[in-house]
């Protein structure tokens, strides 16, 4: 598993896409990072208890994003979490340096067409994709998503994963970044073509 707060720390400005952290950011942009400096590992936030959790475990605790509070997952701060590019490893059981734990992604590339798409899925695994949210997309909870009312909220970077059909409806699986609470156990099922789900989609191998 590689390290999110490595990313979001050190994929900034101009040579990141003009990409701000964890103010938002390219995810091709981040996905040709990783091929030119590297990516160092880490496991997410409730892994961090374990032996040795990769260089960099992601440290900034989950919250109730889009969710009511709960034990696991709080009241989100009223400030935005920032993260800074620290080059050097934060769990040193991982047992290597900050520059000897960087991984070189082979290649990244972006896909045009839904056939692509459903073979890079099975041949090199999620893709990174962007999508428009509208006003009643934070309201999802089961089924097949399709935008019904409401404007624009901005852009949304999450991780496609799978395919499917229900009802009839094809649609994409992907798994979204606010915590389990939300959605479909913080997953959702959207529409081919819809929301622009197939506008911006890029895939990494390594």
């Amino acid at each position: 598993m590689f390290s999110s707060m490595d990313t979001a720390g050190c994929c900034k400005g101009i040579f990141c896409g003009l990409s701000m952290g964890c103010g938002g950011g390219q995810p091709r942009a981040a996905l040709k990072w990783m091929t030119r400096t590297g990516v160092v590992t880490g496991g997410d936030y409730f892994d961090r208890e374990l032996a040795s959790d990769g260089c960099k475990p992601y440290s900034l605790a989950p919250c109730a994003h889009h969710s009511p509070p709960t034990s696991k997952y709080p009241q989100c701060p009223e400030k935005e979490y920032s993260v800074k590019c620290q080059k050097e490893c934060t769990d040193t059981a991982s047992g290597k340096t900050y520059k000897d734990d960087k991984h070189k992604a082979k290649a990244a590339k972006s896909y045009r067409s839904i056939a692509g798409m459903k073979t890079a899925l099975m041949t090199t695994g999620p893709l990174a994709v962007a999508f428009t949210v509208y006003e009643d997309f934070p309201a999802y909870k089961s089924g097949v998503y399709k935008h019904v009312h409401g404007g624009q909220l901005g852009g949304h970077a999450v991780n496609m994963i799978g395919w499917g059909v229900e009802d009839g409806v094809d649609y994409w699986l992907v798994k979204n970044s606010w915590n389990s609470n939300w959605g479909d156990n913080g997953f959702f099922k959207i529409a081919m073509g819809e929301c622009g789900i197939e506008d911006d989609v890029t895939g990494v191998s390594f």
